[in-house]
């Protein structure tokens, strides 16, 4: 037991200036440090255990006499009770560190996470609209929040304003905010369940989308439309009604056809092999190309250090509204996805054609399990018979046919 001093007076402790160890009594082993610079702490000497223990707390004149005697006491009472007061404060230390190192924001979290994911998608187009629709919707209400804090009543202030006007959007949205909040939780910077999971979770809370929302089909021209259509076209000039050209023959999709690069023509198999990383559902897709196919790319000059066969004016990928342009000058109301549904209808009400194969000719993915886990080929052959049967269809309008009388559009 350390001998007892004198208890000196906040006054006397005031004085106290000589460099040195001085007992200010009151609580056993506190002492005043002075240091030759001149600068004064508190320190209360002790037995931990085995080990001598000198305890600071805190500066004078900052931590008056009273306090210091309150903070010796307490420090006393943790050793009575078997505990290191320097142990436990490296221990507060170092999960307060912890705590720090696991604190980042909404927008930090979703900013790692694109980052770890973002060269695994598709095309910029898919990271555009993962990072548009949390800067509009998610940042503006918990960018700012600690991802640990993020709770139900956040996703639903995110949410709620859009499910029944921006459906889509905001569907897509929720599950944008549940893959950052997952990833996460899985790097420990948040724990507890995810407040944006749909199943048993948000569906008690919200309506289901395909309740709510209004499908939209995409405008497309009647079957009977488009031999006259395909006329009138193939005496518009340019790039980009060539692109719609062979995006009408191939029934690709626009972005597939404006992407495409003669390195993915193959003239003497007389196959456009598609990419796994340009096509919707991410798996390589052959493409059978007609002679009249071949011909209409074969009068298309290359621009040198272009790889695309329809480039823009500057050589980079032509723009999906140069072929909406095309559309609304000949007055059609069309989109160029809607002749996929024009070639599906046509394949389904005029051929005899297999089902199957017009699937895998817009390159859809079986919903039916079973039939795709049993689909080894791509009916590469059938699906050239069915191309040269549209590519007929399509380039025989109708004699004296006039395509506004078709289209039902003002001369």
């Amino acid at each position: 037991m350390p001998r007892k001093a004198k208890e000196l007076s906040p006054l006397s402790v005031g004085r106290l200036t000589q460099p040195g160890h001085h007992a200010v009594g009151g609580v056993a082993g506190l002492y005043l440090y002075v240091v030759e610079s001149g600068s004064r702490s508190w320190v209360l000497r002790a037995m931990v255990g085995t080990k001598r223990r000198h305890i600071g707390l805190g500066g004078f004149p900052d931590v008056p006499l009273a306090q210091a005697k309150e903070r010796a006491r307490r420090a006393r009472d943790e050793i009575a009770q078997g505990i290191d007061p320097i142990e436990r404060r490296k221990e507060a230390a170092s999960h307060l560190r912890a705590r720090q190192a696991t604190a980042i924001t909404f927008k930090t979290a979703a900013e790692n996470y694109v980052s770890a994911h973002g060269e695994a998608w598709k095309s910029a187009k898919h990271l555009a609209q993962w990072n548009g629709t949390l800067n509009n919707y998610a940042h503006p209400v918990i960018g700012d929040l600690l991802i640990q804090d993020i709770g139900q009543e956040h996703v639903l202030k995110i949410l709620e304003p859009i499910w029944k006007s921006k459906t889509e959007t905001a569907s897509r949205l929720r599950g944008r905010l549940e893959a950052v909040l997952d990833w996460a939780t899985v790097r420990k910077y948040r724990t507890g369940d995810n407040p944006a999971r749909w199943k048993g979770h948000l569906d008690k809370l919200l309506a289901a989308p395909g309740k709510i929302q209004k499908v939209e089909h995409f405008r497309a021209l009647p079957i009977d439309a488009m031999p006259e259509f395909m006329r009138a076209l193939r005496e518009r000039e340019g790039t980009a009604a060539r692109a719609l050209e062979f995006t009408i023959l191939t029934a690709a999709r626009s972005g597939e056809v404006r992407g495409a690069s003669w390195a993915e023509i193959d003239k003497s198999a007389k196959v456009w092999t598609i990419p796994a990383e340009r096509m919707k559902a991410g798996k390589e897709h052959r493409v059978p190309l007609t002679d009249e196919v071949l011909r209409l790319i074969g009068r298309i000059p290359r621009i040198e250090n272009s790889e695309y066969i329809f480039p823009g004016p500057s050589g980079a990928q032509l723009s999906d509204m140069a072929l909406i342009q095309v559309l609304r000058r000949m007055k059609a109301n069309a989109v160029p996805h809607g002749f996929r549904s024009t070639f599906r209808d046509w394949a389904g009400e005029r051929t005899n054609h297999p089902r199957e194969v017009a699937e895998q000719a817009l390159a859809h993915v079986l919903e039916n399990k079973v039939e795709a886990a049993y689909r080894r080929g791509d009916a590469l052959e059938k699906r050239r018979a069915l191309m040269l049967d549209w590519e007929s269809f399509i380039g025989k309008p109708k004699d004296g046919a006039s395509i506004f009388d078709l289209l039902g559009t003002p001369k």
